[in-house]
């Protein structure tokens, strides 16, 4: 059974997932001034590295630690969330398998603790 990299479609689709994630996170009026001063090109390696990894891919992710990257930005429940439902816009744009699609999002939402401290801002 194929894993979760390969139903993707492998590693063009997902890059091709990636740059259109992180351009439209960049270009979003509610998070992307967060963005202004990071490398878009760096960011797009980070997440596809960070991405591959959880999805079964043969990718180790090379970045730092989740709660190390973000600890500067102080990044609120609201943002994190914005950025979620960016993630699932584009999972529904490139027709990404919903148990995939819904695999991912329950790891990002899982993550959640070590990108923002904003007490309460789990959405249930």
């Amino acid at each position: 059974m194929p894993n979760d990299f390969d139903r993707i479609g492998g590693e063009p689709a997902l890059r091709a997932l990636i740059a259109e994630f992180v351009d439209r996170v960049f270009d979003d009026p509610m998070i992307g001034f967060m963005f202004r001063r990071t490398s878009r090109e760096r960011l797009r390696e980070m997440e596809y590295q960070h991405a591959a990894e959880h999805l079964g891919g043969p990718v180790v992710y090379g970045g730092r630690p989740l709660r190390e990257a973000h600890a500067p930005h102080r990044i609120m429940g609201g943002q994190f969330a914005r950025r979620k439902k960016i993630l699932s816009d584009v999972l529904v744009a490139r027709g990404v398998d919903e148990e995939v699609a819904a695999r991912w999002l329950a790891h990002v939402e899982a993550l959640r603790h070590l990108v923002t401290y904003d007490p309460g801002s789990e959405c249930r």
